[in-house]
C-alpha cells in the first residue's frame, strides 16, 4: 500500500516516514513550500514587508537528507498562493479586528490536509500522513483522538477538519510519547534525530512578532489605562497585546500603586485604550461564556447543545467543564466555572474524553451578563 507522508524537516515528520516504512508502505515523501519572503516582499506596497526569513532551505535539506537515509523519493510542492490567501490574508485580518488568531488550524485546514490532499493524489495513494500528535480510529464512523502524549497531543489544532478528510490519514507517532520519537529517530540514526522543535509560526522565522506584524499592519499606538481612567503610558498599537498578557507592556514599578505584575484586561478599538489590570487572578480576566464563529464538528452529524463535554480554550489549557446552546442561530458556551483569559481569535475545541469532536474560534466573551471589552 503507498502512503504520501508531509515531511517538514523535524523529526515528528521524520520519525511519521520511517514508521511507514517498518511497517511495510510504500512511502512517497512531499515537502510543502508555504512562504515566500521574496515573492511577499511588496505584494501589500511595502518593498520592506518582509526581511524576515523563514527557514525552509535548512528545512528541505534536512527533509531530502532523512529521505536519502530512510531511500524513499521526496517530492517539493509550492503551496506560496495558497497559503497566502487562505491562511496569511485571515491572520491580518484577525490582527486588525483586536484579536488573537491561531494561524496554524486554518494551515491544517486548507493546506495539510486540502491543498496537499489533492496534490498528494497525482501519486495515487492509498493514504496520506502527517507527523502530528493525533490518532484517528475508524469503525461505523471515523474519530479524531487525543495523541498517547498529552502533553504534546495536537488534535486542538485539527479542531477545523472533518471525517472525510480524516478518512485516509495516518497520524504514525499519534501513538507515541515524545520520548519514543525521540529514540527511534536515533534507531534509524535520522539526522533530525536532535533537531529541536519548531516554535512560533514559520513564516515569522526568526525575527521578532511584532517587527515583523508591524510590516503589514500601520502600528496606531495609544493610551494604557486603568479600569478607573488613570493614563498609565502609551501602547505601540492593539495588534501587539492579547488578553492576560504581562510582558511588553513596560509599566512596572509605578509610584502610588501596589507592587504587583501589571496584565492586559481589555481593549477598545474604538477609543484606541489597552486596559490593564494588577494580579495573575484579575477579576476582569476571569469569564464564565462566549460565543463562537466558524463552529465545525468532525462528524457533520455531531450534537453538541446541552451535552457535557469539555473544552479547551487555548493549546494545552487544561480541559474545561462546559455546555453548548445554540441560542438565535449563535453558539454559546457555557463554562462550569469561570475560566482566565479567554481570548477573541483563539479557538474553543471540545471533546468527549479522548474524541475531539471540533470546534469553533471566540467571537464574543461574557461574564453572566456583562460583554467583556476583549
Amino acid at each position: 500500500m503507498k502512503v504520501v507522508v508531509g515531511m517538514s524537516g523535524g523529526v515528528d515528520s521524520s520519525v511519521a516516514a520511517a514508521l511507514l516504512k517498518r511497517a511495510g508502505y510504500d512511502v512517497v515523501g512531499l515537502f510543502m513550500r508555504n512562504w515566500d519572503s521574496a515573492a511577499n516582499q511588496d505584494i501589500l506596497g511595502n518593498p520592506d514587508a518582509d526581511a524576515s526569513i523563514c527557514p525552509q532551505e535548512q528545512d528541505y535539506q534536512d527533509a531530502s537528507d532523512v529521505a536519502e537515509q530512510l531511500g524513499i523519493p521526496l517530492h517539493r510542492v509550492d503551496f506560496v498562493e495558497e497559503y497566502w490567501r487562505d491562511v496569511f490574508t485571515y491572520f491580518l485580518h484577525e490582527y486588525e479586528r483586536g484579536r488573537t488568531p491561531n494561524p496554524d488550524i486554518l494551515c491544517n485546514k486548507y493546506i495539510k490536509f486540502d491543498a496537499f490532499a489533492r496534490h498528494a493524489e497525482t501519486f495515487d495513494p492509498d493514504y496520506i500522513a502527517m507527523g502530528h500528535y493525533a490518532r484517528v480510529r475508524r469503525g461505523e464512523k471515523t474519530e479524531l483522538l487525543r495523541g498517547l502524549d498529552r502533553n504534546k497531543d495536537q488534535t486542538y489544532f485539527l479542531s477545523q477538519l472533518t471525517a472525510s478528510q480524516l478518512e485516509r490519514v495516518l497520524f504514525p507517532v499519534g501513538e507515541y510519547t515524545k520520548e519514543d520519537v525521540r529514540r527511534i529517530a536515533e534507531e534509524e540514526s535520522l539526522p533530525t534525530a536532535e533537531k529541536k522543535d519548531s516554535t512560533g509560526i514559520c513564516f515569522i522565522g526568526e525575527r521578532a512578532f511584532d517587527d515583523f506584524l508591524r510590516n503589514y499592519l500601520p502600528a496606531k499606538p495609544g493610551k494604557i489605562k486603568t479600569r478607573q481612567g488613570d493614563t498609565l503610558g502609551e501602547h505601540a498599537g492593539l495588534m501587539h497585546y492579547t488578553i492576560g498578557q504581562r510582558k511588553g507592556l513596560g509599566i512596572g514599578g509605578l509610584s502610588g500603586y501596589p507592587n504587583e505584575p501589571w496584565f492586559v484586561i481589555g481593549k477598545d478599538l474604538t477609543s484606541n485604550t489597552l486596559y490593564v489590570g494588577q494580579g495573575y487572578h484579575h477579576e476582569d480576566l476571569y469569564s464564565d461564556a462566549c460565543t463562537l464563529e466558524n463552529l465545525s464538528t468532525i462528524d457533520r452529524d455531531e450534537v453538541l447543545s446541552e451535552r457535557k463535554l469539555t473544552a479547551k480554550f487555548r493549546y494545552r489549557a487544561p480541559d474545561e467543564k462546559v455546555r453548548v446552546r445554540r441560542e438565535n442561530g449563535v453558539f454559546s458556551v457555557y463554562f462550569d466555572r469561570p475560566v482566565r483569559a479567554v481570548t477573541p481569535g483563539q479557538a474553543c475545541v471540545f471533546y468527549d474524553g479522548e474524541v475531539c469532536l471540533g470546534g469553533g474560534f471566540i467571537d464574543k466573551v461574557y461574564k453572566g451578563d456583562r460583554l467583556m471589552p476583549y
